[in-house]
């Protein structure tokens, strides 16, 4: 047990202060730099594309699976959703941080070598275009056909007596109590209008005197966005509140009723110099992010000239930050629609199975995890190999064993009833030493991250919150367990969160074993995370930010000098995102040299595939559609002996320079051929996926001939179908 090291609780000191750890930053290798040929003297000056543009492209290919009538009506619906929280998002961090920097007069070329101006310009034209085309293909498209199955969505004029008397019945009873009308005049500022809220602007009327006035109704969150009305029609909420203003506005005349709705600056900026008021800092800076400022308003296109001078005056938002649209507003509500209990409309049923080495074969009660993992190691994918009967169970019987001493475990998101957490109190309150890295900021989920750190606290957990000025964004879970031959470490190391929700829908890979290893090298690493070690050796894997990028590209150069001395090469990378210049540029390398380089990306790709004398063998492709790709793997054909690395790290400055990411080394040939079959399928030419040209353009793939293009997640599905029936 010598190597196990657990920070002691201090009474003395607040609990979540206490758990914080000032330490040295890693010992991070000096930023890569290669002997400078013409990719940095300036024959490929303009070899980056901007990762803000590629973004937006690629919402615009879930947008197109919102236009794809091939796609269940339902899913398509769900998929509008997705793009309008996606760009909200965008508009929070990314847009947001743009105007920052250029307000600051901070003038910096982007790789792609633009200026921030001219990114925020081609934004601000990409996104208009891509609001109006989602709002055209709600009003056009989905609400026809969702109305030729019998589902819906109605403006008021459109119902009739009876669901207009249903709808007031609501209003008086349920929304009127919930509404706070604020006018604006000399005595009443203008009031607070919070990000992302949908709201009524009203001018009315006093009809004594004749004088107009401005008053904000806030439509409330704590309803559905759609209103049913009976017989699957529904009515946005907004329209309910705007027929019945007179209520709030007794004795006035309402003149004109309009939504807007304003995007503001959400992103964190914490100072981490002092580790112990990181949290004061952290709590600070989410009650600032309420307050961000604009940096988007929507308002409907029918706007009165008057209320839309007014509300840019107010808030302080420039003419071109201004987008109109046709109503509603908002369409994130959508989900509603798309959870509707309408089976035919949605994507055939798929329930995750058990992985086979964790099957019960005979009886009916759970594998004993620990016995299945010692006899083999396990490579999950989920979600076609269910979660919850894998890293979950995990959890859960090593929380339950008597003979498991220890759990160490990173959280970065959970859902809000995680039955890891559960596990992990269980396991403390059993008298296991149990340690928890929780990362307080990750994005959007700080508050919740912080709740259950103390409920974790509480339990006796040892919670620790990672290092400062690093996130920790690695997913590993390592189990010590006391067994006849001495200890064993259990370990799991994902490309995911321990998340048993988003599992159900997110795509990833999950390693778990009892290699010595790679049990040894994760060690080593919560030792670097809750206390003073500063090893940075690691046998099996390669952890951020010391060795994931000089890791990478020195594989990348390796299969150069495969290729040269005639023997196999290739490489191949799965991500979400690939923007790093440094192993864009060892890409560009090696594909120069002959190597064939095939990425498959969700998200940003910053990668000119395809450019002659650059990166002729390249061949970049996106795959989307119900799951979310999420997982990261890195492949490479070594000689004709694939290794096979899978991990947390997205090749990002982000990822590569201020977060503790791991990607670990597959043991066995017969898992790196496993996760090689996934990618064959992904890559192959008949297989459906969207493909990048040099100009950062993404096409559909088109059928070869006759045979339509293969659903890669579908036939992952229809694989684990027929595993299942034999």
């Amino acid at each position: 047990m010598t190597t196990e090291s657990f920070p002691s609780s201090d009474p003395d000191s607040g609990p979540l202060e206490s758990a914080l750890r000032v330490v040295a930053p890693f010992d991070v290798d000096p930023p890569y730099e290669p002997e400078l040929d013409d990719l940095e003297t300036g024959d490929f000056d303009d070899r980056f594309l901007d990762r803000e543009l590629s973004w937006l492209r690629f919402n615009q290919r879930v947008l197109e699976l919102a236009e794809n009538t091939e796609l269940p009506l339902l899913e398509r619906a769900r998929f509008l959703a997705i793009f309008a929280s996606n760009l909200d998002e965008f508009f929070m961090v990314r847009v947001a941080g743009l105007k920052r920097r250029i307000a600051a007069g901070v003038a910096v070329k982007a790789a792609s070598g633009l200026m921030p101006k001219d990114v925020m310009r081609r934004i601000s034209t990409e996104s208009a275009i891509l609001m109006a085309r989602h709002a055209r293909v709600f009003r056009d498209d989905l609400i026809p056909a969702l109305a030729a199955e019998g589902i819906e969505l109605v403006r008021w004029e459109q119902l009739d007596r009876e669901e207009q008397r249903l709808c007031k019945r609501i209003f008086k009873e349920r929304v009127f109590p919930v509404l706070t009308p604020l006018a604006v005049d000399p005595a009443h500022p203008f009031p607070y209008i919070s990000g992302l809220s949908l709201n009524i602007a009203v001018l009315v009327q006093n009809p004594k005197t004749g004088k107009e006035h401005f008053a904000r109704v806030k439509v409330p969150q704590i309803f559905s966005r759609f209103v049913p009305v009976g017989n699957q029609r529904f009515v946005p909420l907004e329209d309910v509140i705007a027929e019945h203003l007179k209520r709030l506005f007794p004795g006035m005349h309402v003149m004109a009723v309009h939504t807007f709705r304003v995007t503001r600056n959400e992103d964190l900026e914490v100072e981490e110099d002092d580790a112990e008021n990181l949290l004061k800092a952290l709590e600070k800076e989410l009650l600032r992010r309420r307050f961000g400022p604009p940096v988007r308003l929507e308002v409907e296109e029918s706007i009165d000239e008057r209320v839309l001078e007014l509300l840019i005056s107010e808030l302080g938002v420039r003419d071109d930050e201004v987008i109109r649209l046709p109503g509603p507003l908002d369409l994130r509500g959508l989900h509603d629609i798309a959870d509707l209990d309408r089976q035919d409309l949605k994507f055939d049923a798929f329930l995750p199975s058990t992985h086979k080495l964790l099957a019960p074969v005979e009886s009916s009660s759970p594998v004993d995890v620990f016995k299945a993992v010692r006899r083999a190691d396990v490579l999950l994918h989920h979600p076609y190999d269910s979660f919850s009967t894998s890293v979950q169970r995990f959890i859960e019987q090593a929380a339950a064993d008597p003979h498991v001493l220890a759990i160490k475990q990173t959280l970065y998101r959970t859902s809000g009833d995680s039955p890891i957490i559960d596990a992990l109190v269980d396991a403390a309150e059993a008298g296991k030493q149990v340690l928890v890295i929780v990362e307080i900021k990750a994005r959007f989920d700080e508050e919740a991250n912080i709740r259950w750190a103390r409920k974790l606290e509480q339990a006796g957990c040892h919670v620790v919150y990672g290092l400062v000025g690093l996130k920790t964004h690695c997913k590993l879970a390592m189990v010590v367990r006391e067994e006849p031959d001495g200890i064993r470490r259990y370990t799991h190391i994902g490309t995911g969160n321990y998340n048993p929700k988003t599992a159900r829908m997110y795509e990833d890979f999950g390693l778990l074993t009892t290699d010595e290893a790679i049990g040894e090298d994760v060690a080593h690493l919560f030792n670097n995370l809750s206390g003073w070690s500063r090893n940075a050796e690691y046998d099996q894997l390669m952890v951020a930010p010391d060795s994931v990028r000089s890791g990478l590209i020195e594989r990348i150069r390796a299969e150069v000098v495969n290729h040269q001395a005639g023997l196999p090469a290739r490489v191949r990378i799965k991500a979400n995102s690939v923007v790093d210049e440094a192993v864009i540029d060892e890409l560009y390398r090696a594909s120069r040299a002959g190597v064939p380089v095939d990425l498959l990306i969700r998200g940003i790709c910053s990668v000119r595939p395809g450019v002659p004398g650059l990166s002729e063998t390249i061949r970049v492709r996106s795959v989307l559609g119900r799951f979310l790709e999420h997982s990261r793997v890195f492949w490479f054909e070594n000689a004709g002996v694939p290794e096979t690395f899978i991990g947390s790290a997205d090749m990002m400055h982000r990822n590569l320079d201020r977060r503790v990411e791991v990607l670990v080394k597959l043991p066995g040939a017969d898992l790196t051929a496993k996760v090689g079959a996934t990618l064959d399928l992904a890559f192959d030419p008949g297989t459906a996926a969207w493909v990048l040209d040099n100009e950062g353009t993404w096409t559909a793939a088109e059928p070869l001939g006759d045979e339509p293009l293969v659903n890669l997640q579908e036939a992952l599905i229809a694989a684990r179908h027929r595993r299942r029936d034999r």
